[in-house]
């Protein structure tokens, strides 16, 4: 899938927290591609990062938040980050990778976490991850969530990056969907066509 990463330059840091369980599973997973596809990102993987030095560097020398919805969050869709940022430090984001359940015992073991203020949006898209189902309608993958967030970033000029970037943000995931999808087609049809063969041999 990598020939289909076009890197986003930004000024926003991204730091996406993969659960172990998501690293085990699969290594082309939207995590990754998230990561590859912002040159200004870093990918570590973990459940309790209070002590994680790398971590904590970042959340020092930037404004940081954590995208998880709550009641307290700054929803992008309404409020100018920028506006809540009286310092001069620069933006970061920090992206769970995991399941729900998973991810709210990474924020519940990490203290730094904890203390960052959350970050949401409200957006009327539809996850567009056809071989995976999601727990709900409107929850969004890893990269479909953080492309909503920099669609965000964007319009209240945070960021400036141009349409055609944009567009190709989600390309490395269709085609993702699209391997996946030939892969259960060949799969299906190797197991048809097995069948039949039994079946004649057994005539």
């Amino acid at each position: 899938m990598c020939a289909y990463i076009d890197p986003i330059e930004t000024n926003t840091k991204f730091v996406i927290l993969m659960h172990p369980k998501e690293f085990k599973k699969v290594k082309n997973n939207t995590g990754f591609f998230t990561h590859l596809s912002l040159s200004n990102s870093e990918l570590f993987i973990g459940v309790d990062f209070s002590e994680h030095k790398r971590i904590n560097e970042i959340i020092d020398t930037h404004e940081s938040y954590v995208l998880y919805p709550s009641e307290d969050a700054l929803n992008l869709s309404s409020h100018n980050p920028h506006a809540q940022n009286a310092s001069a430090k620069k933006l970061a984001i920090f992206i769970i990778d995991s399941t729900w359940a998973c991810t709210k015992k990474m924020m519940y073991e990490s203290s730094n976490l904890k203390e960052l203020q959350h970050m949401s949006f409200t957006t009327q898209k539809i996850s567009q991850y056809q071989i995976k189902e999601q727990p709900q309608s409107n929850y969004l993958s890893t990269i479909e969530s953080t492309l909503v967030v920099l669609e965000e970033l964007v319009r209240w000029r945070v960021e400036a990056v141009e349409e055609k970037k944009m567009q190709g943000f989600l390309r490395p995931f269709f085609k993702m969907i699209e391997y996946q999808q030939a892969l259960i087609s060949n799969s299906l049809s190797n197991k048809v066509r097995f069948k039949l063969t039994s079946y004649h041999k057994f005539l």
